[in-house]
């Protein structure tokens, strides 16, 4: 009797299995079929929230649903990070994380999610130029040339960035760290007045974003020495990268890219990461980003996967050795 009642239980479970993988199956097979919702943790008209409106319009034509945006701005990216670590993980929620999101782990020590842990990877959606620039009354004319007189002039050099922690302070870390310069950070309230006293003259060097810098230098109130991209970018013709004029090995911009609560049924990760391909290749989307300041930068979430992981431990080994410390 035991045995028998045992084979029903089985038979039940199984049943109850199937029927739920078919379920599953059914639902993936019809996705989308409501609105696909985006978080971004930064306020519109920002270079994320600008990249992440390029992307995700071209998809709702592709899936034939809306996208909307919800911008969840706050604690340079956590508090949006927080939002979308509570989202169902149905596929219909996604994040927008940022070079924020591999910089804060070594920031803060209570952070209420893990990014690698409690996310799935989706894909990298577009990068963003950090570009080396100096005052033109710096007599340097390279990456090399501003080494040399860094090291010859050990306390006269300072770099200004748009806040302490952020991707362009670590910008400059990184650089004095592979360098073995001392110049010092000078942080401020946002781009802009930090660009303003490169401009005056109040600091030396800065490392900026792209969009930040192009008008300053076109107009001659700045002079670019090298961007932090891998390969020379369309948006500083004739600029060449860091680590091919001066200082092999650096590298450093900001980015952003989609990743999904942990349990995102993994055939919707893939179909939004192929959709996400797709665009991010259409010559209108790579026009649109461009114009924004944006490179798009399409790929597979195993190398997004490895990318994160490995910005994370290049991050927290600069803000470890360079002591940074934020309030």
């Amino acid at each position: 009797m035991n045995t028998y009642l045992s084979g029903i239980a089985k038979w039940v479970g199984l049943a109850a299995f199937s029927l739920a993988t078919m379920s599953s199956a059914v639902a993936q097979q019809s996705w989308p079929d409501k609105p696909v919702n985006f978080i971004v943790p930064f306020p519109p008209g920002g270079p994320v929230d600008t990249a992440a409106r390029l992307t995700t319009a071209p998809l709702s034509k592709v899936w034939n649903v809306t996208t909307p945006i919800d911008n969840k701005a706050g604690a340079g990216g956590i508090v949006g990070a927080q939002a979308a670590v509570k989202a169902p993980a149905d596929g219909y929620h996604f994040f927008f994380a940022a070079i924020h999101h591999s910089i804060l782990p070594s920031l803060k020590n209570n952070l209420s999610y893990d990014i690698e842990k409690d996310f799935v990877p989706v894909g990298m959606t577009a990068r963003f130029p950090i570009v080396l620039v100096v005052n033109p009354s710096l007599p340097v004319n390279s990456v090399a040339e501003l080494i040399a007189y860094a090291k010859a002039n050990p306390t006269k050099l300072s770099y200004s960035s748009s806040g302490t922690g952020g991707g362009t302070h670590l910008a400059g870390e990184l650089f004095n760290s592979q360098a073995k310069t001392t110049m010092q950070h000078v942080p401020y309230k946002g781009s802009a007045p930090a660009m303003q006293d490169l401009v005056g003259g109040q600091v030396q060097v800065m490392f900026a974003d792209g969009p930040s810098a192009l008008p300053f230098i076109k107009a001659g109130k700045i002079r670019a020495l090298g961007v932090g991209n891998p390969t020379p970018s369309a948006f500083f013709p004739g600029v060449p990268t860091i680590a091919s004029a001066g200082l092999p090995g650096y590298e450093a911009y900001s980015w952003t890219g989609v990743v999904a609560p942990l349990g995102t049924p993994d055939a919707i990760v893939k179909r939004v990461n192929a959709d996400m391909v797709k665009v991010l290749n259409d010559p209108k989307t790579i026009e649109a980003l461009m114009g924004a300041g944006a490179e798009p930068m399409p790929g597979t979430t195993e190398e997004f996967r490895a990318f994160l992981s490995g910005e994370i431990k290049k991050w927290g080994d600069i803000i470890r050795t360079a002591k940074i410390t934020v309030d």
